[in-house]
């Protein structure tokens, strides 16, 4: 008997929940492209982002994670977070963009992505 392959592939990419902002920091220092959202439990808007950030780890080169800053407060003042949720998109470590308008739609940040990668 031969035994059975997997021929799925790799598994696909999914969005990282990440505890507070050490966790943070690891996961972009990391990853060359990193876009980290910012939440709040009870966000409806939060909420409504799960499946764009789930699109946008599928289709895009940059490794997606999302923290509650409403659990550490320290990350929120670092990053000036007045209203969730916040985008945040680093570049070998380096914040190069940010996004605080609410719902911001999954072309609109694989755009953003795919500009910066090589």
């Amino acid at each position: 008997m031969t035994p059975a392959t997997d021929d799925a592939g790799p598994e696909p990419r999914k969005p990282t929940i990440l505890a507070d902002g050490a966790a943070v920091d690891a996961f972009v220092a990391a990853n060359r492209l990193a876009l980290v959202e910012l939440y709040t439990s009870g966000c409806g808007i939060c909420a409504s982002m799960e499946p764009v950030l789930g699109i946008v780890a599928k289709a895009s080169d940059a490794a997606v994670g999302l923290v509650n800053a409403g659990d550490d407060l320290d990350l929120a003042a670092r990053f000036s977070v007045r209203s969730v949720p916040t985008l945040l998109l680093f570049e070998d470590g380096e914040l190069i963009e940010r996004w605080e308008s609410g719902f911001v739609g999954a072309d609109v940040l694989i755009e953003a992505i795919a500009d910066r990668s090589g």
